[in-house]
């Protein structure tokens, strides 16, 4: 299976947010930056976009920005 290509960038954020996005992850036994990446792919999920493997983003069925 090849490798996932990753594209590093700076996020801030506050302290709050990020000591729980720390909690949720040491309870779910990820590191913070798979933590994040599963909770961006969820909030995308449920705004109806589906993440391709090649990197781009499809627009499902449950798009409502028409």
């Amino acid at each position: 299976m090849p490798a996932r290509s990753r594209k590093p960038f700076l996020m801030r954020a506050s302290s709050g947010v990020m000591a729980a996005v720390e909690k949720l992850a040491a309870a779910e036994l990820r590191s913070v930056n798979a933590q994040v990446e599963v909770l961006l792919r969820e909030a995308l999920a449920r705004r109806g976009l589906s993440i391709l493997e090649t990197g781009a983003a499809e627009v499902g069925e449950n798009d409502d920005s028409a």
